[in-house]
């Protein structure tokens, strides 16, 4: 009775205006090669990310951040070029301009 665990990424989309990639991660546990149980992870990514932003406990940023592209490099290389296909310079920009004008 030989038990077994796969880990496979089952589900990529891209939603909204702002090409957010949603991955969903089956974990798929088999007894002698027929699948008793099913769990699924997911995670969302961005296409930029900010750091160095100092926000006061009144809710205030005291110190602007500084806007980059989101790390990929620990995702699959199909999640890779899907981010790499979808995030243009324009899709980056203009979710910089929205996150930006929420924290206002």
């Amino acid at each position: 009775m030989a038990l077994t665990e796969t880990t496979v990424e089952d589900k990529i989309e891209i939603v909204g205006d702002h090409k957010n990639i949603q991955i969903r991660t089956a974990t798929v546990i088999a007894r002698d090669g027929a699948e008793i149980s099913r769990s699924f992870h997911r995670h969302t990514l961005s296409c930029s990310t900010k750091s160095g932003e100092v926000i006061d406990a009144d809710g205030v940023v005291t110190t602007e951040g500084t806007w980059g592209d989101t790390d990929i490099s620990s995702e699959s290389t199909e999640v890779q070029a899907i981010c790499n296909a979808v995030w243009t310079d324009a899709v980056k920009t203009a979710y910089q301009t929205a996150m930006d004008a929420q924290a206002i």
